[in-house]
């Protein structure tokens, strides 16, 4: 008998890490637009995913700004990453939190007059494994969602104008695609306008997003066709993934010298305290995406795209 879908799936998977690990062991200085004094800003860095995207930008030879909604335990990553030589720095950010989105934008415009790079990695999940709560349904969609928006907004007047282009990376999810053949919304006619990018606007988000709030009060969600596994992550990854595309498209008419690109990418299933240290992908490799999307030189501009292990994937 032949191998199952699952197996040759895992197969597939396997084969890509290696590659990218082969990748990972290859210079960027064929490429190499920055200098040290380039500014990247990683939301949710103190550990994880943000963590180690911090990490190897640093490595490679820039600013980087850790955030953390804890001050403590930031200054703490921090002091582990400048023992290693590292050009980082911390500010505490709360990215559902207004006042602190604009002490962050004042000191970032103080301190380095603005940004180049934003990775928006911060965000919840409150489900481990097979669970499926909507118990904190608002609270995943303002952090995931909102505070992502809202801080990207408070941004890009910031990102310094470069004839390489400023960058933001959204850190989602597989689980947030449109048209998966697993997981996705059932109403045909919501996907449809959410797919096309003539139709897609903020209020679309912001209305399906209400919808399905509302229904996870009246406990009316298992019949609205919502995604079914890790249904409230998967709506906030979803909303990302959307707003990535729109945004993109806003800013793509920018002029030379002022473009801003904006992309998302899927880290995996990675072992993280996120997902249980069940995960089957290693941080290293899990960041790996961001940072090359955040690294990516040459025209033309990658812009409104969504990608997994390097390579582009469907919304």
């Amino acid at each position: 008998m032949g191998k199952g879908s699952k197996e040759r799936a895992k197969e597939r998977r396997e084969r890509r890490i290696t590659e990218i690990s082969l990748l990972r062991t290859m210079s960027y200085s064929n490429q190499r637009w920055w200098t040290s004094e380039t500014v990247a800003v990683v939301t949710g860095g103190n550990r994880g995913i943000g963590f180690e995207i911090i990490r190897q930008l640093a490595g490679h030879g820039m600013t980087v700004v850790l955030t953390s909604r804890d001050t403590e335990v930031g200054i703490e990553a921090v002091k582990v990453l400048q023992e290693a030589d590292l050009l980082v720095d911390f500010h505490q950010l709360d990215i559902v939190d207004p006042q602190s989105i604009k002490e962050f934008a004042e000191w970032i415009k103080v301190i380095y007059g603005g940004l180049d790079i934003l990775v928006n990695n911060a965000g919840v999940n409150f489900d481990v494994g097979s669970e499926n709560s909507v118990e904190h349904a608002e609270q995943v969609i303002n952090t995931n969602y909102y505070g992502t928006k809202n801080l990207t907004d408070s941004m890009i007047p910031l990102m310094k104008p470069s004839s390489f282009g400023a960058r933001i990376v959204n850190v989602s999810s597989r689980l947030g695609r449109l048209n998966g053949r697993r997981n996705r919304i059932e109403d045909v006619s919501l996907r449809e306008q959410l797919s096309n990018d003539d139709l897609l606007t903020e209020e679309l988000i912001d209305n399906t997003l209400k919808t399905f709030l509302q229904q996870t009060k009246d406990g009316s969600w298992t019949l609205g066709g919502w995604p079914q596994n890790s249904t409230v992550y998967s709506m906030s990854k979803l909303a990302v993934n959307c707003y990535s595309r729109y945004l993109a498209r806003k800013l793509c008419d920018r002029p030379e010298g002022e473009k801003i690109s904006v992309n998302c990418f899927c880290p995996g299933w990675v072992k993280t305290a996120m997902t249980g240290w069940t995960g089957n992908v290693s941080v290293e490799i899990g960041a790996d995406t961001g940072v090359w999307l955040a690294l990516l030189a040459g025209q033309p501009v990658v812009n409104g795209k969504f990608f997994a292990e390097r390579r582009e994937i469907h919304f």
